[in-house]
């Protein structure tokens, strides 16, 4: 399956485990406010369970490709997963996937990441039409 628009996308975060995805997106944004693209790597993980029911190794490539066109490669990359431990986002995303299993805050709701999601969208098509 490959991701056409963010609508498509907000349909499955709302489908999949939200709640956990969205702990994960804000605790990224803490520490990396200006990182876009890793706060959406977090944010959409949570669509995996949807996509690729069950616990089946092949749930994060499923993911990752599955928002590649629309959110670019370092999206896929990161939510794709498997990359050395001297890289530093993968290890962040990692630490605050962890933490949004246990962290008990509000963490707002789906709707509020809409805007972020269109951004990181938008700048990648620009990019891909430049390419």
């Amino acid at each position: 399956m490959e991701l056409r628009s963010v609508e498509e996308l907000m349909d499955l975060l709302y489908a999949g485990r939200h709640q956990h995805a969205l702990r994960t997106a804000a605790l990224l944004r803490r520490s990396r406010p200006a990182d876009k693209e890793l706060q959406v790597a977090g944010l959409v993980r949570g669509i995996g369970p949807v996509l690729c029911p069950g616990d089946g190794p092949d749930r994060a490539l499923t993911t990752a490709e599955a928002v590649r066109s629309l959110l670019g490669e370092r999206v896929f990359r990161l939510v794709r997963g498997g990359a050395g431990p001297a890289d530093d986002d993968a290890l962040r995303l990692r630490q605050a996937d962890e933490e949004g299993r246990a962290a008990g805050f509000d963490a707002g709701v789906l709707e509020d990441w809409r805007t972020v999601l269109e951004l990181v969208a938008a700048r990648h098509s620009r990019l891909g039409a430049v390419d």
